[in-house]
């Protein structure tokens, strides 16, 4: 079902037609129009628990059918033309560079090999989430989460309790660690591309995620030397001498950096040409970009000798997985956006209200733990992007005295797409490649568990010091 939509849409896409733009009222919208995006967000949740069989081979379909669900309705009340900007806008502006980027990163990253002989210990393990979490501001949450699970993996193929160790990985590399530079995590590129410096981030954002990732550090070494000292009873079998690091594919670091330029060069280089198709405005600077991506994914493919990605236990089912899923909820979450994006004047007023004192001043605080909580469940790029706007929409005024609201937003969006599988696209990769080297992963719900004991507290501690002291 979902190749036929997508071969819908590229047909679509192929016929311009101007006439085609967004025309209803976000104001009239009922939260009702949320449903489906709610609908794959429970089946994502409950599926796998309940239905395991159904949805390992019929995700696809499932999703795709609550993506009908929204698309159909939405059709017959506002029309054609509403239904075809929506669908086109979410697909070609933004899955289709988010879905390129992940596919570049996934490819290049699983055609390096990192061969050693390690033991997963505790100091070990905590080396581990160091580098990680350093990379994921160089090359990326996605890069350095693909480029990273594997090695961890193996290290603790030998320990019986390992699933801390990839909920905390996902904590610390596929999310908290891309919080140094606009490189890092999409929300904090989509500020770049707004006009926030490139070192505000930086300089802004170290202590914040320096703290966290200390604290962070400090919880895992502590539940993993508990694990692999009272439990696990491991005599350590590699020895010193065992211990070189050799690695393979070194020609894909080169495509990583390829991956960087690219990116980057999108965000730099403003071409002045674009195309517009249904309505959605497609700059030639994105589209370089997006085939450039392609390119890389290929090129990699080619290069990489198959041994390679055959000790990597590569395959694409972790990808597809994400593109399938994610497709629906990019589609699906069209509603949900464009009701917050209307503030005060929409359904969800309530909840933009709590974000703005009696005298117009933000509160900072709650800019932080609102977008932050909807980035858990939301995506957190445009998530970030709507409180960007309701705090100002003018990087110039949020990097002045504004700047506090702008780190809220900021925190929040990067650190809390963390609190769920869905909060970030890393996360479901890594938890599908973990399954996929048989660690019993907990399930939606069960992860969260995991992520409001350890991250909740943390994060209040992280309100304390930047918003209220």
């Amino acid at each position: 079902m979902y190749s036929k939509i997508i071969a819908v849409l590229f047909l679509i896409y192929c016929f311009p037609n101007d006439a085609y733009a967004a025309s209803f009222d976000a104001t009239t919208l009922s939260l009702s129009w949320a449903i489906p995006f709610i609908g794959i967000l429970l089946s994502i949740a409950l599926c796998p628990l309940v239905l395991p069989t159904i949805w390992h081979h019929h995700y696809g379909k499932i999703t795709a059918a609550w993506t009908l669900l929204f698309i159909i309705p939405f059709t017959f009340v506002f029309g054609i033309s509403d239904i075809t900007y929506i669908v086109a806008h979410a697909t070609f502006e933004e899955y289709v560079p988010f879905i390129l980027l992940l596919l570049a990163l996934f490819t290049v990253s699983g055609g390096i090999f990192v061969q050693g002989n390690f033991n997963g210990t505790p100091k070990f393990n905590t080396l581990l989430l160091i580098i990680g979490t350093l990379l994921a501001s160089v090359m990326g949450t996605t890069g350095a989460a693909m480029l990273m699970i594997r090695p961890i993996i193996r290290a603790n193929s030998n320990r019986h309790n390992k699933v801390h160790i990839i909920v905390f990985f996902i904590f610390l590399v596929a999310n908290i660690g891309g919080g140094l530079t606009p490189l890092g995590d999409p929300p904090l590129f989509i500020g770049f591309l707004k006009g926030v410096n490139f070192f505000w981030t930086l300089t802004h954002m170290f202590l914040p995620v320096l703290l966290t990732t200390f604290l962070l550090l400090i919880i895992f070494y502590c539940i993993d030397n508990y694990y692999y000292k009272r439990q696990e009873k491991i005599v350590a079998h590699h020895s010193i001498s065992d211990r070189t690091i050799k690695i393979y594919g070194k020609q894909n670091i080169v495509l990583l950096i390829a991956i960087i330029a690219a990116v980057l060069l999108s965000g730099i280089w403003q071409s002045g040409i674009s195309l517009t198709m249904l309505g959605v405005n497609l700059t030639l600077q994105n589209i370089i970009r997006d085939l450039l991506l392609i390119i890389i994914s290929v090129v990699s493919i080619i290069i990489t000798p198959k041994q390679v990605r055959s000790a990597n236990q590569f395959n694409w089912q972790p990808i597809l997985e994400v593109a399938k899923l994610f497709l629906g909820i990019f589609i699906t979450i069209v509603p949900v956006l464009a009701i917050l994006r209307v503030g005060n004047e929409g359904h969800l007023s309530s909840i933009v209200s709590l974000v703005t004192d009696n005298s117009g001043e933000p509160i900072n605080i709650m800019y932080f733990w609102l977008s932050g909580i909807l980035s858990g469940f939301l995506d957190n790029a445009p998530t970030y992007l709507v409180f960007f706007n309701l705090a100002s929409g003018d990087a110039n005024i949020l990097m002045g005295h504004l700047n506090a609201t702008l780190l809220a937003i900021s925190m929040g969006s990067v650190f809390m797409g963390a609190l769920t599988y869905i909060g970030n696209a890393p996360n479901f990769m890594v938890r599908s490649i973990a399954i996929q080297n048989s660690i019993n992963m907990p399930s939606f719900f069960g992860y969260m568990k995991w992520s409001i004991v350890i991250l909740i507290p943390v994060f209040i501690i992280n309100s304390v010091v930047f918003f209220m002291l």
